[in-house]
């Protein structure tokens, strides 16, 4: 696989759409596609439409768009992401899971923050993240962790744990301190 890696240089984008996932190389790439397209159909099909000055424009707007696209991605190529485990990464996550574990909630953040930039796809670290902000109290962003892990294929291993997560999203109860059976949290209450 790591051979078939530098083929993405073909096309304008896809280093980073096929490997990053980048919004900018899908517009870059999509950029490329029409420009080409225009090209070789007012060449070879519709050559009576356009009049020479343009259609040179357009393949010499192709060959350029080729060209940087081409020029920039070889020199800033994106490493390959990491899917196997390595001894830093796990401390990083076992470091972060002790810190969850023992409610430093700010530790635990940024050592999954930061492990996620090592392992971007890594599930568990991914739904301990989603957990903590859920905790923490902020649902807004502990919604988009979850749901985009739940459409990744990272997620898939997690399921049951993303939809209970969700779960407690939406419908959100707290321990009553006096006899620890789960209450409806106060928005529920006044309702």
């Amino acid at each position: 696989m790591r051979m078939l890696r530098p083929l993405t240089l073909v096309w304008p984008g896809l280093p980073w759409l096929w490997l990053r996932g980048s919004a900018a190389g899908l517009v870059l790439a999509l950029a490329f596609a029409v420009v080409l397209d225009m090209a070789i159909l007012s060449t070879w099909i519709w050559s009576e439409f356009l009049e020479l000055p343009i259609l040179i424009g357009l393949w010499v707007a192709a060959a350029v768009i080729w060209m940087a696209a081409t020029v920039s991605a070889a020199l800033a190529f994106p490493a390959p992401l990491q899917t196997g485990h390595d001894a830093a990464a796990d401390a990083l996550f076992t470091a972060a899971r002790d810190a969850y574990l023992a409610r430093d909630w700010l530790a635990a953040e940024t050592k999954l923050r930061s492990l996620l930039v090592v392992r971007p796809t890594d599930g568990e670290a991914q739904l301990l993240l989603g957990t903590l902000l859920r905790r923490v109290g902020r649902l807004p962003e502990a919604r988009t962790a979850l749901e985009k892990l739940a459409r990744s294929d990272a997620g898939a291993p997690w399921r049951s744990a993303i939809t209970r997560e969700l779960g407690q999203i939406d419908s959100p109860t707290i321990l009553s301190i006096d006899d620890g059976v789960p209450t409806a949290a106060p928005a529920e209450r006044a309702a």
